[in-house]
Parts: C-alpha cells; sequence; structure tokens
C-alpha cells in the first residue's frame, strides 16, 4: 500500500486500484500550503467526525473526483442535505463490504459537530481489511479500552493522534499502540496548531523505547508500507 501525507490527519492510502482519502483538511492549513487540491482524485473519503479541521475540502474534492463519502449516519445526512448524494452512512460497530475491502466504524472517544454548528453524531475510527492488509485509522480519539480489541485484526500499520491536548498525545499512542498489537504507527494530528506541537525526536525515542515504530511524513509526501 501507499501512503502521502497531505498535512493534519489527511492521508490518501492507495489499495490495490482504489485510492482512500482520510479526513481532508487542507487549504486551511497553513503547513499544507503546497498542496494543490485540485490534483486530488480520490475514489472514496472516509471522514472521522465532523470537525473542520477533518472535513474543511471534503465536498471540494468530492465533486471534483466523484468520490464517495463514507462516514457516520449525521455526517452523511449533512452532506445529502448539500446535494451529495454518493454517500454511505455507518455507525460504530456495524461493518461494510467496499470494492477495496472491508470498512468497520469503531468507538472514538472525543466531539462532533459540522462546520455550520450542526450535530455530527459520535465521532468513529475504522479499521480496513483489504487483500493487501488492515490497517486503523483512530481519527481522534483519547486512549479506549475497546482498542484491546482492534488488535485481533492483525494490522500492518495504524494511524494514531499524537498531539495531545485535543486527543491522546504520544505516552497514550504508545500504550494503544501495545492495545492493538501494532508496532508501525504513523502519527497524525500534531504540530498544526500550538497546542498540538510536539518534540518529534522525543515521540520517536518513546516508541523505540516500547519496540514500535513512530512514522512521521512531511507534507506532500509518500511512502510504501
Amino acid at each position: 500500500m501507499q501512503v502521502t501525507y497531505y498535512g493534519h490527519s489527511c492521508f490518501m492510502v492507495r489499495v490495490g486500484e482504489h485510492q482512500l482519502l482520510f479526513d481532508p483538511f487542507i487549504t486551511p492549513n497553513e503547513l499544507a500550503k503546497d498542496i494543490d487540491i485540485a490534483s486530488l482524485q480520490p475514489d472514496f473519503i472516509l471522514l472521522s467526525h465532523g470537525h473542520a479541521d477533518h472535513v474543511a475540502d471534503a465536498a471540494t474534492i468530492q465533486q471534483q473526483s466523484g468520490a464517495q463519502i463514507i462516514s457516520n449516519f449525521e455526517v452523511v445526512t449533512w452532506y445529502n442535505n448539500q446535494g451529495i448524494e454518493n454517500a454511505h452512512p455507518m455507525n460504530h460497530g456495524g461493518a461494510f463490504d467496499f470494492p477495496f475491502g472491508r470498512v468497520k466504524y469503531v468507538n472514538a472517544i472525543h466531539s462532533s459537530s459540522l462546520p455550520d454548528g450542526s450535530y455530527g453524531g459520535n465521532p468513529g475510527g475504522f479499521i480496513i481489511e483489504s487483500a493487501e492488509g488492515n490497517f486503523y485509522y483512530a481519527g481522534d480519539t483519547a486512549l479506549t479500552m475497546d482498542m484491546q480489541l482492534f488488535g485481533r485484526k492483525e494490522l500492518k500499520f495504524a494511524f494514531l493522534p499524537i498531539g495531545d491536548n485535543f486527543t491522546m498525545g504520544v505516552d497514550d499512542a504508545v500504550t494503544a499502540a501495545g492495545f492493538i498489537k501494532c508496532n508501525h504507527i504513523i502519527g497524525m494530528h500534531y504540530d498544526t496548531f500550538p497546542p498540538i506541537q510536539i518534540d518529534k525526536d522525543e515521540a520517536r525515542r518513546k516508541f523505540r523505547n516500547a519496540e514500535a515504530e513512530l512514522i512521521l511524513f512531511d507534507i506532500g509526501e509518500t511512502k510504501s508500507l
């Protein structure tokens, strides 16, 4: 699988012939100013919750690409009401088979509202099962005991927030990596705003001490995992 980082918590994951874009917050992010969203052509857009720093560019990218939005029922309904019909609603504990693989919508401990203040339902994360391997996208979350169940999926890698303040920080992410039984962790939701700036070298050291790898991308960088 190929993974490209577009800043904050936004990643594109290529699974087989399909491109999956997670939580697009690009144009309002000064750190991602060199990313041209007009070049993004995902097949699916997965939204963990409704906060603006996760959905800011979702409608624009959907309209230019025709991608299907995947999110919780309330977020999908909100987009339906804006005229976007190509959207698939899910809810916690449910799974569905898509052309690229199976998606399960799992618990996240956070809050959720949409950019206009509408109710955003309950936030979540995604476990993706595919022929190329399984991975977990946590979205914005605190450390939760539910993560101990996710390790049953033999995860190839996982996206975890590490910025603290609004989500779990590095120490809890190290614990989460143990819970999900995954040693290859892609950090997200850090450095975008002053309250979530981190010491990246220290973060990597803490993961190494736990016999895990913290993978941090430069914005615009692509890695094969």
